[in-house]
């Protein structure tokens, strides 16, 4: 079962998503066997070096008040608690441009699949754990590191623009296709599992797919 998490590492339901996906996938065990492919997806493309301030930015984009951004703070860690991941109490300090982190997921799936899963968790936990900044070059590498991918290769690519043209074709193809809100999972290029849903969905709307692909 070919799976494409087409995602942002800036967006907090994306992390609950692959939370919540690999769940499903323990649950299931040997009933589905995963290719698993991290795909681009920037929810702010434009977003400036530095970045901004979160606060400001969510009143700006959804016309959010803080009492309603706090409210969905809570809610996200509830959630994420609930599939083990950590996020920080106090929440992100501000939004970043991820283009520099997609080439090095797009590098990262070229290289070895199960080292881009690695690298994505490590990215995730990096910005909504540990309150570090994916635009940062080294903030990048430490994730590398931890995902068990050369260091020094990352380096090289960060200091250049390779797979920028691949990640841009990428992103185009998705949003071509309809994919204007992510977590979107697209399971064997053509059933779309939409938002971070709970297990429980991800392993009902897996088994239903296996089943309808093995009755096929």
């Amino acid at each position: 079962m070919k799976i494409d998490f087409v995602s942002d590492v800036s967006c907090p339901w994306c992390a609950i998503g692959l939370a919540s996906l690999e769940t499903a996938l323990g649950r299931l065990g040997s009933e589905v066997k995963a290719d698993l492919h991290f795909q681009p997806f920037e929810l702010n493309p434009a977003m400036p070096p530095g970045g901004q301030d979160i606060t400001e930015h969510l009143t700006q984009k959804y016309r959010t008040t803080r009492e309603q951004q706090q409210g969905a703070r809570d809610a996200i860690r509830e959630r994420g608690a609930a599939v083990g991941f950590d996020f920080r109490k106090e929440g992100r300090d501000r939004i970043y441009n991820t283009f520099n982190a997609h080439r090095l997921l797009h590098w990262a799936g070229e290289e070895d699949p199960g080292k881009q899963l690695a690298l994505k968790k490590a990215l995730f936990k990096a910005y909504f754990t540990d309150g570090r900044s994916p635009e940062e070059t080294e903030v990048l590498l430490d994730a590398v590191q931890a995902a068990g991918l050369p260091v020094e290769r990352a380096r090289e690519i960060l200091a250049g623009d390779e797979f920028a043209k691949e990640v841009r074709e990428q992103e185009d193809f998705y949003t071509g296709h309809g994919i204007h809100a992510v977590p979107a999972v697209i399971v064997n290029d053509r059933h779309l599992i939409q938002g971070g849903q709970p297990p429980e969905v991800f392993e009902q709307a897996l088994r239903q797919i296996a089943a309808q692909e093995a009755a096929a």
